[in-house]
């Protein structure tokens, strides 16, 4: 099968996005006509109002984070047979009209991982967030022998087989960079996609002090497992 007759879906972890989640998915269908929701234990309509605007909705009982949201998600689409998919987030940061930006760079390149590129613009991203992208993705890049220049960034696309080699073990956003490690530790090449960003007045996910410390352990995990041959 060529790659241009290979299935896409994409998967949106959703967390408390009661009054966004149906135009976000509905924006997605646009684009792409199949979406897996992962309500990732909200306490909204989240679930029902994703799964009324024509979304595959996948529920779990207690919050469980956005690591294992998306770990959720990607089983999901394996389970229903697509050979890849993209990841976006719930909250209308990141715009579906970059979708088809991803699936032609998949489908011309082959590169079976493609994470989003914001950092070409960052006017309108907020400055502690704009350094710590920087800071982290730097970092990250190093460890990988590969230049990501945005690797805090979800919006991306994975080929479907690659994802059985990262189980992640991360809670929260480090979960996202763990991801990125295991797969450029396996021989996988990552690629990147310029892509908007929308900073509207939604209140982010992410706690700087908490997911900061986070990250920092799951690096020291990370390497502490690959010094073991890939077994913690």
């Amino acid at each position: 099968m060529s790659r241009d007759q290979e299935k896409c879906c994409v998967v949106i972890p959703a967390y408390n996005e009661g009054g966004r989640i149906a135009a976000v998915v509905e924006h997605v269908k646009e684009f792409c006509p199949d979406v897996i929701v992962v309500d990732d234990g909200s306490r909204d309509a989240t679930a029902d109002e994703a799964e009324q605007a024509g979304a595959i909705t996948v529920r779990h009982g207690t919050n469980k984070g956005k690591g294992m949201a998306l770990t959720t998600g990607f089983a999901k689409a394996r389970e229903l047979g697509f050979d890849y998919l993209v990841t976006l987030d719930g909250d209308g940061q990141h715009a579906p009209e970059d979708i088809p930006q991803f699936i032609k760079a998949y489908v011309n390149t082959g590169i079976p991982v493609l994470v989003g590129n914001r950092m070409d613009d960052v006017s309108d991203m907020p400055l502690v967030r704009r350094w710590t992208n920087r800071y982290m993705s730097w970092l990250l890049s190093r460890k990988m022998n590969q230049v990501v220049p945005d690797t805090q960034n979800g919006f991306r696309l994975y080929r479907c087989d690659v994802l059985d080699r990262v189980p992640s073990q991360s809670a929260g956003f480090a979960a996202e960079s763990e991801v990125l490690l295991d797969l450029a530790e396996a021989g996988f090449k990552i690629g990147s996609v310029p892509v908007r960003t929308i900073y509207s007045d939604e209140k982010s996910k992410i706690h700087p002090v908490r997911d900061t410390i986070r990250f920092f352990r799951m690096l020291r995990r990370h390497d502490r497992k690959w010094r073991n041959g890939g077994v913690e």
